[in-house]
């Protein structure tokens, strides 16, 4: 009951707001950044803040499909809107590590990536989503068929790249660190189940 009413609601509310939604986060960190509010290595924090925003974002992708099976929340259409701000915050992740850490000089990104292996899997987890976000419109749809759905499967190898990434970079991991692995886990979990034991229509 609840489910529905739920469900009744959001069909009021267009995916434009939640592109619209997404901007928020990045409006915070903006405000800290000019309220001098990231602390004493803002770049690392910018870095941060922007890479566990997309991260968050991935997860709520990954998400939608066992909120629908297992509590009847349908919010199919917001997946899209969802994965392409996901993508956007990663652009950001990225352009932050290039542009104010690395400084645009190329050797020494290099030399970072030698000594950082977890930058490895976060650009992979990165080439993995470009397809992906390039292939998100009706359009590619139509033309890819079922070979889109197929496609769109990478979302799982490069999320668990993005978690893995993230928790190699932390000397020592935390309780939030885990939290994630347990998070994606269940949701692959989740996603398991629901294609052997698929709902009976």
């Amino acid at each position: 009951m609840m489910a529905a009413t739920v469900n009744g609601s959001l069909r009021r509310v267009s995916p434009g707001w939640i592109y619209l939604a997404g901007l928020i986060p990045l409006a915070w960190i903006v405000w800290l950044g000019l309220s001098n509010g990231l602390g004493v290595d803002p770049v690392k924090e910018i870095e941060h803040r922007l890479g566990k925003v997309a991260l968050w974002f991935l997860m709520g992708g990954l998400a939608i499909t066992p909120a629908r099976r297992f509590f009847g929340l349908n919010l199919i259409r917001y997946r899209r809107a969802i994965g392409l701000i996901a993508f956007f915050y990663l652009c950001l992740h990225l352009t932050a590590w290039v542009v104010l850490d690395m400084t645009l000089l190329w050797e020494q990104a290099l030399r970072d990536l030698v000594k950082r292996p977890y930058l490895y899997l976060g650009l992979t987890g990165f080439a993995a989503l470009i397809p992906l976000a390039l292939t998100s419109n009706n359009a590619s749809v139509r033309k890819l068929g079922r070979n889109w759905r197929r496609l769109h499967w990478l979302v799982y190898p490069a999320v668990g790249f993005g978690v893995i990434h993230y928790l190699m970079q932390m000397k020592v991991v935390t309780a939030e660190g885990w939290a994630w692995a347990a998070a994606f886990t269940a949701l692959m979990v989740a996603r398991v189940a629901a294609r052997v034991f698929p709902t009976r229509r």
